[in-house]
């Protein structure tokens, strides 16, 4: 096993998809009826491009693949194949609907290593934002992967539509023994900004969260604190000292990985620099991820001494909030997170 630092690209391989969620980026401005893919032979390019991109940058590749949902790409086994015998590690997130024994059977023989699945609130919620059936398809869908090496996750986007429902999420992904719980804020479209929670309430949510997740600290569950304000949460905590952190040349250790590790391909072969916002950085296979990546337009989101309020701060190296929430809701990337509470 390489002792280098991974580098994840989260591929859309496809736009179809067979839920129309109101809080999907994909589908949000147009008719709902995508169906968008890149034919087999252009992804092969694409993946061989990005293998040989990992090596100049000393990284080991590890791929998101999803979509839409990826299990409804037409060759989708195909890909996974041809991801199987460049040896990557990957995992998918997608949907319920197409999940069964065989098709479990399958993934884990071809090496996923992990699938993900949404549950955005309690049944009666999530079936609204999502599609009526889907929470109950979800936990069923579950049993495919008992006693296979498929680690199984389940993701949650907050809003006000559902923060109030969460605490009680994590007891029901408990009692499933559902491997991996994490969940990720909202990025707004400028219809639905009244969905954006007050920074004091989230910082209550969070609150909430942090006591739900030390009663179930001895549980199969493990509980990702993906939100980069967590940070800002345990600092004040009194459980995470950044003073504690050897960093001699002052460098972005953790918080949001744009521009350090991480890149998305959509399923045209634009590529962002992340997938919540408009951050379009060049076009695969066009150009080559190395360059890409490398060049100046994705440096625009390496420049941390813009950031407003988080160049200021001394967690600065840890967190940075979610600049994707702030462009979304603002326009500028290095804006103050709208949910960030901390005084300056």
């Amino acid at each position: 096993m390489s002792n280098r630092t991974k580098f994840s690209m989260q591929w859309h391989i496809t736009d179809r998809c067979d839920q129309r969620c109101k809080h999907c980026y994909i589908y949000e401005g147009k008719d709902k009826k995508c169906s968008l893919e890149l034919e087999l032979k252009v992804l092969k390019v694409i993946l061989e491009d990005f293998i040989e991109s990992c090596e100049k940058l000393d990284k080991d590749p590890f791929l998101v693949i999803t979509g839409g949902d990826p299990l409804l790409y037409g060759r989708i086994w195909e890909f996974l194949e041809m991801v199987q015998q460049h040896n990557i590690n990957f995992g998918l997130l997608g949907n319920p609907f197409h999940l069964n024994y065989e098709v479990v059977k399958r993934l884990e023989e071809l090496g996923c290593t992990n699938y993900q699945m949404s549950l955005d609130g309690l049944k009666e919620t999530h079936d609204y934002i999502r599609k009526p059936g889907s929470f109950d398809a979800t936990l069923d869908a579950l049993k495919y992967f008992e006693g296979s090496k498929i680690h199984t996750a389940i993701m949650t986007t907050v809003s006000k539509t559902n923060i109030a429902e969460i605490p009680e999420l994590v007891d029901i992904v408990v009692k499933h023994k559902v491997g991996n719980f994490g969940f990720a804020r909202y990025c707004p479209n400028p219809e639905d900004f009244d969905l954006m929670v007050a920074p004091e309430d989230y910082r209550d949510f969070l609150d909430k969260m942090w006591e739900k997740y030390m009663q179930y600290e001895e549980c199969d569950t493990r509980f990702a604190l993906k939100d980069h304000l967590w940070k800002l949460y345990l600092y004040e905590k009194g459980m995470f000292n950044p003073d504690e952190v050897d960093n001699p040349n002052d460098l972005i250790l953790d918080g949001c990985h744009c521009g350090i590790t991480h890149i998305t391909t959509l399923a045209d072969g634009t590529v962002y620099a992340c997938r919540r916002s408009e951050t379009p950085v060049g076009k695969v296979p066009e150009d080559s991820f190395y360059d890409i990546f490398t060049g100046p337009e994705m440096d625009k989101y390496r420049q941390y001494e813009k950031f407003s309020s988080c160049s200021k701060c001394e967690l600065k190296n840890f967190c940075r909030g979610c600049p994707s929430v702030t462009k979304c809701l603002t326009g500028d990337f290095y804006g103050k997170d709208p949910q960030c509470w901390k005084k300056f």
